[in-house]
């Protein structure tokens, strides 16, 4: 339900801020990400509090947050509909999104690892030797994955047509009644939930966090990170230096006796930057996703739309194809590819987590790759269009399914990498930092935004500044060059993927070197 609402309001938000606001494609789909970049940081921030507090009472408390934010939301539409030629406040829809933004950012990780704890009856490190429960977990995160996907699905293809039709207050309104609807639901099954919490940090200020990590920085000079060469045995993400607390090295020793002062927050400190370079090499993946709820979408408003004489379908429709081929094939994945990676690497998980987040790499490469293609296909046809009839309308005789071929791939690739963040992330912390683990998944996206938004300012830059001074975004669609946006992101992603191939290489070799040592 939280899924539905966020979507129905994030998938056609670029098209609000252009139709209603009045904004430049450019400065729409900088806002947009800059929005969804915030939003997806913001768990960092809160990810704290939620492990040093109480995860129940955080969901309960953001998701109060999250639904005033969306009535906010609904205000400025209403305020629109009644009366059009009035600007909308921009600071006011800004501080309605940011409330959005803040109840998400204590809601998603929280209800994540809230979810996760009611399967998890461990209380293991994340070297755990127990392979029964590594996959009890792993299916815990594809299916909560599906389950999400569902809920997006609802949000992107019912929502965008009634914001597209109906108008803007309904379409803002039903999201909101929605997660009103959800807050309820989740109260009513409060006699039925386990309860977890780590009493080793329950009395640990969070504000002491910052200081702990510049501790942290000059320590880890010291320490090595170390990746394993299908060893079931072995943890992803090996902690080499020393173990988190010096009293043990399971989840029962730290209850019983936890790591006391700044040396508990410098251990936090050290095992989030140990997870940096993998953190960085996925960006330009998070960065590839910004692409469908802004210059994919604006894409499609200029292709042929008609299903039968009367109906368009709205561009921020497509989306949903993302969610749909995750939906469909998700269950393929456990039921053909798993088992027959088992039988190729002869190893019980199949594929391992790095393995399966860089196969989503390489197909969200391969989904620029068309989207540019298809782009350039479409400003063919155009040019065309133009030399004919300069005054012609932009909409060009180029079908929308066009598109699907890349929505689709970055469905697929959805499979690979996001499910393979989220466990990566979760499993590669200890039991006490789990929301943490799940906000650090969350905080590469919101990175990626940001650093989409800065790639938009960059390009617009340079480009606006040569020859006529026709950006690569402009808002004459007829003019606009996404199609070289896209193979810039193509080329850049495929420099973080070999960065990334090459990182887990060398410290795979490292690893079995370590072990015949040892």
């Amino acid at each position: 339900m939280e899924r539905f609402a966020f979507k129905g309001v994030a998938s056609n938000l670029v098209t609000y801020l252009t139709d209603v606001v009045k904004m430049s494609n450019s400065a729409a789909a900088k806002n947009v990400n800059n929005w969804c970049g915030f939003t997806s940081m913001l768990p960092l921030l809160v990810a704290s509090l939620a492990d040093s507090w109480d995860r129940y009472s955080t969901i309960l408390t953001s998701s109060f947050i999250y639904v005033v934010g969306l009535v906010a939301l609904t205000s400025t539409a209403l305020s629109w509909a009644r009366h059009p030629t009035n600007k909308i406040s921009s600071s006011y829809l800004f501080w309605s999104l940011c409330l959005i933004s803040l109840g998400q950012g204590g809601y998603n990780p929280s209800l994540q690892a809230f979810g996760a704890d009611q399967i998890a009856n461990d209380d293991e490190l994340p070297s755990t030797k127990d392979e029964q429960k590594s996959n009890k977990k792993s299916l815990f995160f594809q299916w909560w994955y599906f389950g999400v996907c569902g809920g997006s699905l609802a949000g992107v293809t019912v929502m965008s047509y009634i914001q597209d039709t109906f108008g803007w207050v309904l379409g803002f309104a039903i999201p909101t009644i929605a997660m009103g609807a959800s807050i309820l639901l989740f109260w009513c099954g409060s006699r039925i939930y386990a309860y977890k919490q780590d009493d080793a940090i329950s009395e640990r200020p969070s504000r002491d966090i910052v200081r702990s990590i510049k501790e942290a920085l000059s320590k880890l000079m010291n320490s090595r990170i170390t990746l394993p060469n299908n060893n079931p045995g072995v943890v992803e993400l090996e902690l080499q230096d020393k173990p988190l607390c010096q009293n043990s090295g399971n989840a029962k020793g730290l209850k019983e006796e936890p790591c006391s002062g700044i040396n508990y927050l410098v251990e936090n400190g050290k095992v989030v930057l140990r997870l940096l370079p993998i953190w960085t090499m996925l960006l330009m993946f998070a960065v590839i996703f910004q692409q469908p709820a802004t210059f994919f979408t604006k894409q499609g408003m200029t292709m042929k739309r008609n299903v039968g004489s009367s109906f368009k379908i709205p561009p921020a429709t497509l989306q949903s194809a993302i969610t749909v081929s995750i939906i469909l094939l998700m269950p393929f994945y456990d039921a053909l590819l798993i088992p027959f990676t088992r039988l190729i690497t002869r190893d019980k998980k199949g594929i391992s987590v790095t393995q399966r987040m860089g196969i989503g790499m390489v197909l969200s490469i391969i989904a620029m790759v068309i989207a540019a293609l298809v782009e350039t296909k479409r400003l063919e046809i155009s040019r065309k269009m133009e030399v004919l009839d300069p005054k012609l309308e932009t909409e060009v005789p180029l079908s929308i399914f066009w598109l699907l071929p890349q929505y689709i791939l970055l469905g697929i690739s959805d499979i690979f990498t996001v499910v393979g963040m989220q466990e990566f992330f979760y499993s590669e912390v200890p039991v006490r930092m789990r929301t943490m683990g799940i906000a650090l998944y969350t905080s590469v996206f919101g990175v990626g935004s940001f650093l989409s938004a800065l790639l938009i300012s960059l390009v617009e830059y340079f480009t606006s500044s040569r020859g006529k001074g026709r950006s690569w975004f402009s808002d004459d669609m007829r003019e606009a060059r996404f199609d070289k946006y896209y193979w810039l992101l193509a080329l850049l992603s495929v420099l973080s993927l070999v960065f990334y191939v090459i990182f887990c290489k060398c410290f795979v070799s490292r690893s079995s070197d370590l072990d015949n040592e040892n």
